[in-house]
């Protein structure tokens, strides 16, 4: 049980101490009593995972909200997000810039607001600003 006398869980949880990659001991508590710790231990190894894709995509690929709540949407959005980082990527590499994916992404927004003859010929020169 969790909590003190006056200020108890009505649930019973287990504790788990288990070793990560690194050696290091890591405590678990869960309510789940069927699987062995091998497997909780698993689970929440993919969970964190998971926590770090989303951390890198608040990092990289800038998506604030989502504009909708269904599955389909919020894949749709990720997906272009991440069709969207990966072109700014090639840029970057074809270009062999040395400009950050920041930079190189303002200039592309720049340069949408351009009339297309200095954009090409920017593009041409292989130069950004």
């Amino acid at each position: 049980y969790i909590g003190s006398t006056q200020n108890r869980t009505e649930n019973v949880f287990r504790l788990l101490e288990v070793v990560d990659t690194k050696g290091n001991i890591l405590r678990l508590i869960t309510n789940r009593f069927d699987l062995d710790s091998e497997e909780i231990s698993e689970i929440y190894r993919q969970r964190w995972t998971i926590e770090l894709f989303f951390k890198w995509l608040k990092q990289h690929v800038e998506i604030k909200h989502f504009y909708g709540m269904s599955e389909t949407a919020i894949q749709n959005q990720i997906f272009l997000a991440l069709i969207a980082y990966c072109l700014h990527v090639l840029i970057q590499l074809e270009m062999r810039s040395k400009k950050s994916l920041l930079r190189i992404s303002r200039w592309l927004n720049k340069a949408l607001w351009k009339p297309a003859y200095i954009w090409i010929r920017r593009f041409d020169d292989r130069s950004i600003p």
